[in-house]
């Protein structure tokens, strides 16, 4: 798994794992579980932090974030609307043309095989585009 650094000079993974220490609640234990099958999913995938403290998965361009809201945690896949989703996990932003996400309410059960297939669907699409993979600063 790659990180990338950010100003300051933290590395992608240890604010991630700060926010989910932050958090100390149900949220902070299924955002670092539900990271835990991203990253068994997809080995070679980029963690990144963007828009102030949203963890960002990446592989080939954006998979996936990882949002904590009061009573939600929300996984939304970037091409959500051109996975195939036989498990029927995406159940949030159905309606738009390119996003969909998953709602994790509190007590709810992760079908852990499920979701790992989604990823992994979720990285071949992006592999399938032809994109050149992205280049760090430095590189």
């Amino acid at each position: 798994m790659t990180s990338s650094k950010e100003e300051g000079g933290d590395s992608v993974s240890q604010l991630i794992d700060a926010r989910i220490r932050e958090l100390g609640d149900w949220r902070g234990e299924l955002l670092g579980r539900l990271r835990g099958l991203i990253r068994q999913a997809e080995p070679d995938m980029v963690e990144e932090w963007k828009w102030r403290g949203v963890p960002v998965w990446e592989r080939e361009g954006m998979i996936c974030t990882g949002e904590t809201y009061k009573n939600v945690v929300k996984l939304t896949f970037a091409k959500g609307a051109a996975l195939e989703d036989p498990s029927g996990l995406l159940n949030s932003s159905l309606d738009g043309n390119v996003r969909r996400a998953i709602d994790f309410h509190e007590g709810d059960k992760v079908d852990e095989e499920a979701l790992k297939t989604l990823v992994r669907a979720a990285v071949a699409l992006n592999m399938s585009t032809g994109r050149p993979a992205r280049r760090r600063k430095g590189e």
